[in-house]
């Protein structure tokens, strides 16, 4: 499930959700994210360290150039990460959550919240968002249900 939430009223602040179910347990799921030697197979190429609350990073995409700093804000084993990142005079901020379903399953969730900006260039910017952690979410469940590497984040926007 796929969604862009925002609320009509202007009470609430425009959200990005994605969504995916993981045969696997939550604790792998979670080390997946938490753990760059996991992570770096299926989002990013680098990472200066793991995801640990209080933590300083840096991501690398080698094949787009960039790089971006990741402030980890929170950090509950097996259950939550919460960072910001971005333009610091504009940082969004991203919740991974992991609910087990079974022994065996995990529901993963990606919100990422504080999105600046016109309507359009909002609108735009939730959409890529979307996108990303879809295809993130995608990347990693291939990885632990089948052991295939997709290469699907470095293939999203090819040059």
């Amino acid at each position: 499930m796929i969604m862009v939430m925002q609320n009509l009223h202007l009470t609430r602040d425009p959200a990005a959700y994605a969504c995916m179910l993981v045969r696997r347990p939550a604790g792998e799921v979670f080390r997946a994210f938490a753990d760059p030697a996991l992570t770096s197979r299926f989002w990013y190429s680098g990472s200066t360290g793991p995801m640990t609350a209080g933590a300083v990073l840096r991501w690398e995409w080698e094949t787009y150039g960039v790089s971006v700093e990741v402030r980890v804000r929170e950090v509950e084993e097996g259950r939550l990460i919460r960072f910001e990142w971005g333009n610091y005079e504009q940082p969004t901020t991203v919740e991974l959550r992991f609910t087990p379903r079974t022994a065996d399953t995990t529901f993963v969730e990606v919100t990422e919240t504080g999105f600046q900006g016109s309507g359009d260039d909002t609108v735009r910017w939730v959409n890529d968002t979307v996108g990303g952690f879809t295809t993130v979410l995608c990347s990693m469940k291939a990885l632990l249900e089948h052991g295939v590497e997709l290469g699907a984040v470095p293939d999203h926007h090819p040059a």
